[in-house]
């Protein structure tokens, strides 16, 4: 093998959603950063080999908050990918997130290597070795900082972080709705399939090797689509370690999808299904739980209740608490079969998750993001959900760049946490309680005055530069037109004084209710339009005594937050006219600021 040692300010072992939204967020902020992935593909279990859609705190069901999706790098590339993959192909979004960690300059991605050992000295990593397949080449790649988005925690345990596994007692943390006693159990995995609608009828006959299921077996588990797998096909967590018997729980998943797929088709209860074929198995387990590496705080049940506003608020959720039976599909249990041996637990508002969960108490260069945090089990079991996974690793990529910039490591961030959070901020984080303050902006700081061609009630003007750039509750947050007529609709900021800028910066409403990622099944297929209320087509003009000095026309955006540099340029109003958007009959836009660098 070839040796290869390479220097850099940041590696990040793991390329789930967590890691991509890790990596960026620092190279965006000048962090030259190693990015190792064992896979093929980015995206763990919302690449093609595991096909899980993006949930987060906007999930689909009775318990989702409205305007809880996810912002930042994963809003980006959920947008995206919704604009070039109308057909909503896991293949085509694997490329997706590809493509956008290549166009970083200060990322090398490392597909298809897996980091094999850790080299630690005084309780921080100097260096990983890591080993690419494809090239057999081995990889020394040192770094000051090191993010740990491996969903197994395999960097942390590498190095000797303290971290811990199964579930905790209610005496552990006071946990209401814990198990009577701890516990080695988690969460199991689950393989999924896609079935294909060849428009005749086909036969299939379950394999020797796969197992029979029975109605008795699934007892009140829904069978909700025929083309596509289920979440209740979960092996492991009970007998089966999740990481230890990886190899045995794919093998019995892989018999149970079989058998899931032939009950549908030969049971009898599903005559849908007649003309469907399997097109598609996976090959990769999708796991929910492993290794969880303790920080300097833990986050608890009675933290994700109370919605706890932290001071050190980094990013947040919304999934239920939602523990899954122990043995998922091979529990026998009465419990089990009634869908009654999970623990769930609604949450009933947002909560946030505090930075001290981001990084090791004894890995003193090591973050963690991701389904790994510092968190009990049930607390686990709200943040493991890939969109929250996803902030939590914009959160930590972040964070680095604030450690990088004073020369601190991550628990030196503590001292500059106001720095992280107004930096998530204009990034396009939504961090809930927590208030934009930007001293940067000319218009939040300047004297100014907002007009609009129109308005709707609740959401004027002036709403277009506020502390939160998202509709909360019942405050709007951003200005609404009238409906638009053929030359769209306008807003204008007149300064008192001539001003200069070399930058701009808006937000566009993307719907947060609605759902935008891709999906498996098929019936959420068939309606996926770009979101109606996002801006399309737009005109910026820099005006000077009433003539424009300077103009920016932009066609086809598909993304919610667009930032335009341009030279130096005097002038004393600005003016935004909405052209068009993806359906909505009015303008909406969320955020205007102003910066002269």
């Amino acid at each position: 093998m070839k040796l290869v040692e390479k220097h850099y300010d940041l590696v990040v072992v793991g390329g789930g959603m967590a890691g991509i939204c890790a990596a960026i967020s620092a190279a965006r902020h000048g962090v030259m950063t190693a990015f190792v992935h064992d896979r093929p593909v980015l995206g763990g279990n919302a690449s093609s080999e595991v096909r899980v859609g993006i949930n987060g705190a906007g999930r689909t069901t009775p318990v989702a908050f409205k305007n809880g999706i996810e912002s930042g790098v994963i809003l980006e590339l959920m947008l995206r990918n919704k604009k070039v993959n109308p057909q909503y192909s896991f293949n085509v979004q694997d490329n997706i997130s590809w493509e956008m960690v290549m166009e970083e300059d200060n990322i090398d991605l490392y597909l298809n290597t897996s980091m094999q050992t850790s080299h630690v000295e005084d309780n921080k990593i100097i260096y990983i070795n890591a080993f690419q397949n494809t090239t057999g080449k081995e990889f020394r790649l040192y770094a000051q900082q090191f993010i740990d988005t491996s969903g197994d925690a395999n960097l942390a345990y590498e190095s000797g972080a303290d971290w811990t596994m199964g579930r905790e007692g209610k005496d552990v943390y006071g946990e209401s709705i814990a198990p009577d006693v701890s516990d080695n159990h988690t969460m199991g995995s689950t393989i999924l399939y896609t079935a294909r609608d060849t428009g005749k009828p086909v036969k299939f006959t379950r394999p020797s090797w796969a197992y029979e299921i029975t109605a008795d077996m699934l007892g009140r588990r829904n069978v909700h689509e025929v083309s596509n797998g289920y979440w209740w096909v979960e092996v492991g967590g009970d007998d089966l370690d999740t990481i230890e018997n990886a190899e045995d729980i794919r093998d019995e998943l892989l018999k149970y999808a079989y058998g899931a797929f032939d009950y549908v088709k030969n049971s009898g209860k599903y005559p849908e299904a007649e003309n469907y074929a399997l097109d598609w198995i996976g090959s990769v387990p999708g796991k929910r739980e492993s290794r969880r590496v303790y920080g300097d705080y833990i986050l608890t049940q009675n933290d994700v209740e109370a919605a706890t506003v932290f001071d050190d608020a980094v990013a947040y959720g919304g999934w239920s608490m939602d523990a899954h039976t122990v043995g998922g599909i091979r529990a026998k249990t009465e419990a089990a079969k009634k869908g009654s041996g999970s623990i769930f637990s609604a949450v009933n508002d947002l909560y946030t998750i505090p930075y001290r969960c981001l990084y090791s108490r004894n890995i003193e260069n090591l973050y963690m993001a991701g389904r790994c945090i510092s968190a009990s089990h049930m607390a686990m079991s709200s943040t493991r959900v890939i969109g929250t996974c996803a902030v939590l690793g914009q959160a930590a990529g972040t964070a680095a760049a604030i450690a990088k910039k004073y020369g601190v490591l991550p628990r030196g961030v503590n001292e500059h946490i106001h720095e992280l959070q107004q930096t998530l901020l204009k990034d396009d984080a939504f961090l809930p309680g927590i208030a934009t303050k930007d001293s940067d902006d000319i218009i939040s700081n300047g004297a100014c005055k907002i007009t609009a061609s129109s308005h709707k009630e609740g959401a004027e003007p002036h709403k277009v530069n506020s502390e939160y750039a998202r509709r909360i509750e019942e405050e709007e947050n951003k200005w609404i037109s009238a409906p638009m007529g053929e030359v769209g609709e306008w807003i204008e900021i007149a300064f008192e004084q001539p001003t200069q800028a070399n930058e701009i910066l808006l937000r566009f409403d993307p719907n947060f209710s609605k759902y935008i990622a891709t999906r498996i099944t098929d019936s959420k297929r068939n309606n996926e339009e770009m979101q109606a209320e996002l801006v399309r087509d737009y005109k910026i003009e820099f005006l000077k005594d009433g003539v424009a000095v300077r103009e920016i026309v932009i066609e086809d955006n598909f993304v919610r937050v667009n930032h335009h540099k341009f030279d130096v340029t005097t002038f004393d109003a600005v003016k935004v006219t909405v052209l068009k958007t993806y359906g909505d009959e009015s303008a909406r836009i969320a955020d205007i600021r102003l910066y002269c660098n």
